[in-house]
């Protein structure tokens, strides 16, 4: 077994906004390991600003791994555990090598027998551009929107009260990422706001690292709180067994390449589900490559709520896609 690594850098089709800024490039790494004249493809899907390992010595870690993929996976899990991308991509790859194309979880998904529900994203940007983007969504059938908040918080609103009105929560769910845009104190005004507007969740109202704060918030909100970048770097099993008891979210968010991979995803599944806490999957900004993975992962998980699933669509120069979104549903082309 040999291994070797790429950098590949994603292209925008048109400025994407978050709370941390205007994105245009996003980078990451395809790992490729080879076997018997058979070739698996991963990718390390690191997120430059937000990856707990977006550190100096990425790039020679993931060389470390093509050095010593002949080793057992569990001595490379425990050292690979503070470089989660790099595990994500190694998961990827074993699993395409074993199961040959552009499988990962061989499922009814990738017989083309069965779909996933995504929600609709809505990228950060002036009023037009955010309502141009909720029009195109419901006219192409969604039912479960998310919008990126946090930066204007008084037209955003607008835009939420303006939804609604058209929109009963029967109709059209509402999810809103905050991105740790709020202070403690904005962030109690803010989750009564989207309550009265019937908004099914906000995502990390606070900064990530302030488990007191963010307790006390979930304590008392009335509009359910999920946990994103909150999960990101707690490594250890009993830690994360530790912030889920200490916090009580009521949903989780889970992004494969933040949080360890499958492996990782897994344990925060397991964890969240004995403390009775929702869950789902997003995805990161991953190439088609990735987010083919994490797509047929995610329908393995069984999860009846709308998954955060992108579709590639974001950039010029993505790999060729093995999925195809219908309406609001993401299948496996055949």
């Amino acid at each position: 077994m040999k291994a070797e690594y790429f950098r590949y850098l994603l292209q925008f089709k048109r400025p994407s906004g978050t709370s941390r800024g205007v994105l245009l490039t996003k980078e990451t790494f395809i790992l490729e390991i080879y076997e018997n004249e058979r070739k698996g493809i991963g990718e390390c899907a690191i997120f430059r600003g937000l990856s707990f390992d977006d550190r100096p010595d990425y790039e020679q870690k993931l060389q470390w791994l093509c050095d010593n993929i002949q080793k057992d996976s569990e001595f490379l899990k425990e050292e690979l555990k503070e470089f989660p991308s790099i595990w994500f991509g190694y998961e990827q790859a074993l699993l395409n090598l074993k199961n040959g194309e552009n499988f990962y979880f061989p499922s009814e998904f990738t017989a083309g027998n069965a779909s996933i529900v995504i929600n609709g994203l809505i990228w950060m940007g002036d009023i037009s551009y955010m309502e141009e983007q909720i029009q195109d969504k419901l006219e192409k059938g969604f039912h479960c929107i998310k919008l990126k908040i946090g930066v204007d918080w008084k037209s955003e609103h607008e835009i939420l009260k303006k939804l609604r009105q058209k929109f009963s929560k029967e109709k059209l769910e509402l999810r809103v990422d905050a991105n740790g845009g709020f202070s403690k104190e904005e962030a109690e005004s803010v989750l009564q706001q989207l309550a009265d507007l019937s908004i099914h969740s906000i995502e990390q109202p606070i900064k990530a690292g302030k488990w007191v704060d963010m307790a006390e918030l979930c304590a008392e909100t009335p509009t359910s709180i999920a946990l994103d970048e909150e999960l990101i770097g707690v490594v250890d099993f009993n830690e994360k067994k530790r912030l889920l008891e200490t916090i009580k979210p009521q949903y989780i968010i889970l992004k494969p390449a933040l949080v360890g991979g499958f492996a990782g995803s897994d344990e925060w599944i397991s964890l969240a589900e004995e403390q009775n806490i929702g869950w789902w999957i997003t995805s990161a900004l991953e190439s088609n490559i990735g987010l083919n993975a994490i797509a047929q992962y995610t329908f393995t998980k069984k999860s009846s709520m709308p998954q955060g699933l992108g579709t590639g669509a974001l950039f010029v120069n993505n790999f060729e896609s093995s999925l195809e979104l219908k309406n609001e549903l993401l299948w496996f082309k055949m």
